[in-house]
């Protein structure tokens, strides 16, 4: 089966025909239906979060059921389900405590990912996030594996295995936004403009939407901002603060990728107000602000791994959303792409030309 390999750093990737392994006890092999291009992975092709080649990208998929390990209990062959970057072992410490999204399964491995795969030459080939989904199959564990009972399509789908979950849990689960509440949005791509779209259905009061891109700003406009500010204009802190009477927003999201933004968020918050962070600039980049700002002033600064979700929880009223139509991904999904077409994707992101462009691997 094909898939798209990192073989090296910043090197284009190489797609080709790769041996899967069978399923060994505890893991599932997936027909993979789509997989969103994450800006996460232009990081990992930089080689800025310590992925090893030769490895299969895509944190996030979707797929149908075609083989079972041994010992597999829950999950069918033929079953339509959504593979997200984060494991639910349910019995680790962090899922025994309520917090999956910190499963052990994902977080203590040392950096070591599951050998999937081998080439044609017998070099072992692992799937980052152990998942994979830059390839026509995918070998992950059933820890990994939901079903759902939804007609929405395969790209629309694929999307809460990162991009949906995380927008959505940070102004649900993590946030708690308030109807009649105050909200900025740091940063418009995907995770913010679903940021945007789960505050109009909290019943924020006022949605302020923080990018420099003109296109990404009147995006925002259409889907649920009250206020569209460019921070290249002048000081966005300044701006939201303009916006809510001198004090800051009630509640700020970031989904900027770059640690200056995450301070600026801090910043836009009102005093003991709420601010949740969610992405990653780099392995080794550091946020600073001051201590007042954290300390006495009593925000709740607060981060959000795949929107705190508890997935069997959470899917199926994020897929109601999207059924009823209170969640729009249309003008989310800005491409889609062949397996061959993957080096367009990853600098389709990294320019910033696409909010998400999907691979359909097959």
């Amino acid at each position: 089966m094909r898939a798209a390999l990192l073989t090296a750093i910043k090197e284009p990737f190489e797609v080709e025909d790769i041996d899967y392994l069978d399923p060994t006890p505890g893991r599932v092999l997936i027909r993979t239906g789509a997989s969103p291009f994450c800006s996460t992975d232009c990081v990992n092709w930089r080689g800025e979060l310590g992925k090893i080649p030769p490895t299969i990208l895509g944190h996030a998929s979707m797929g149908e059921v075609v083989d079972l390990g041994p010992g597999v209990a829950g999950i069918e062959v033929g079953q339509r389900v959504i593979v997200p970057g984060t494991s639910e072992c349910g019995v680790c410490f962090y899922c025994s405590i309520g917090r999956p999204d910190q499963c052990s399964e994902t977080f203590d491995r040392g950096g070591i990912w599951p050998h999937v795969a081998n080439r044609h030459d017998g070099q072992p080939v692992s799937a980052a996030g152990n998942v994979g989904g830059y390839a026509e199959v995918m070998n992950v564990t059933a820890n990994q594996v939901f079903p759902v009972e939804s007609d929405l399509p395969d790209e629309w789908l694929s999307l809460l295995g990162c991009g949906i979950t995380t927008g959505l849990g940070a102004v649900f689960n993590v946030a708690k936004v308030q109807p009649g509440s105050s909200v900025a949005v740091v940063g418009l791509g995907h995770l913010g403009q679903w940021m945007i779209q789960a505050a109009k259905v909290a019943a924020a009061g006022r949605i302020i939407a923080v990018d420099p891109i003109a296109s990404r700003r009147e995006l925002a406009g259409t889907l649920g901002a009250t206020d569209l500010v460019d921070p290249a204009v002048e000081d966005p802190v300044a701006q939201v603060r303009s916006l809510t009477e001198g004090r800051g927003a009630d509640y700020v999201l970031e989904a900027a990728m770059l640690a200056s933004a995450q301070t600026q968020a801090i910043l836009m918050s009102r005093r003991a107000g709420t601010v949740v962070l969610t992405s990653v600039e780099s392995a080794d980049a550091t946020v600073t602000v001051s201590q007042v700002a954290i300390s006495v002033q009593s925000r709740a600064i607060l981060s959000a791994q795949n929107g705190n979700v508890r997935m069997r929880h959470d899917l199926p009223r994020f897929i109601r959303k999207m059924e009823d139509g209170r969640l729009d991904p249309r003008p989310i999904i800005t491409s889609r792409y062949s397996l061959d077409q993957i080096d367009e994707a990853l600098h389709a992101s990294a320019d910033k030309r696409d909010l998400s462009g999907v691979i359909l691997p097959n």
